[in-house]
């Protein structure tokens, strides 16, 4: 499976798209107008090794919930991303097993490698 979970108005998700052939070969999921799934989380999660891997300290509401103050678990974690589409630290890549999650160069020549193997 190739997937990638995006936003369509992020111009950072635009531009790292851009450097994968435009999402050639690849299912896109805007995640804003399609909401995801708790099984589709759920396979992020086991692919990453937890929810807090997926979870966007960066997304406006982050400070405005006041969530910066608080322990958050695993449940909450999931809960939050499952709730409002920021919460997802975004682009995440799927290319068949592997799962690429963020904008960082890092991240997104991992990605590009193993698309590229």
């Amino acid at each position: 499976m190739r997937k990638i979970y995006h936003l369509a108005n992020c111009n950072t998700c635009q531009r790292i798209i851009k450097e994968l052939n435009g999402g050639e070969g690849f299912k896109m999921q805007n995640i804003k107008e399609e909401k995801m799934t708790e099984a589709q989380i759920a396979f992020l999660a086991e692919h990453t090794g937890s929810y807090e891997a997926l979870f966007s300290r960066r997304a406006m509401k982050y400070k405005s919930m006041g969530l910066k103050e608080k322990t958050l678990s695993e449940k909450d974690y999931k809960k939050l991303i499952l709730e409002e589409y920021t919460f997802l630290k975004r682009p995440v890549i799927i290319i068949d097993e592997d799962v690429f999650v963020g904008n960082s160069k890092k991240v997104l020549q991992a990605a590009l490698d193993r698309l590229n193997q």
